[in-house]
């Protein structure tokens, strides 16, 4: 990887983190394609769109995320070390627990918990209803 808009320190760590994993940039199919979505005339045009194979595991990883192809280059690299090192180690990638967190956010609610809900819901807006003006109507 040479031309970069990242920092020499983090692609150092990255190339740190590919050798860690056995991943070697010859054992890398890297093209770059014109990327898909809005933006119109710009994304039609340039090819900035980064996909890598990585043969010996079969994983590919695709990345967009920005309009830099050197910064997608990076990108992708280091989402490929975390899809091998996710296969590799078992672990749950922090990508993996946000999947989780977001599924656990979005379950619904049991009828048991939707009612002790609404019950303190209740109370509470009676103790902000004390605390309204004094009525004096004597």
């Amino acid at each position: 990887m040479t031309e970069s808009t990242v920092s020499a320190n983090k692609e150092k760590m990255l190339l740190e983190r590919m050798a860690k994993l056995g991943i070697r940039e010859a054992d890398l199919r890297e093209d770059f394609i014109r990327g898909s979505g809005k933006g119109g005339q710009k994304i039609n045009k340039t090819s900035s769109c980064v996909q890598l194979l990585h043969p010996a595991t079969g994983i590919q990883v695709k990345c967009q995320q920005t309009r830099s192809r050197a910064l997608n280059r990076f990108l992708a690299r280091r989402e490929l070390c975390e899809k091998i090192a996710e296969r590799l180690y078992g672990e749950q990638s922090a990508r993996r627990q946000e999947i989780e967190k977001i599924r656990r956010q979005k379950r619904r609610r049991s009828r048991r918990q939707r009612q002790r809900i609404l019950e303190t819901k209740h109370l509470h807006s009676l103790k902000k209803q004390m605390r309204g003006p004094a009525n004096f109507d004597d």
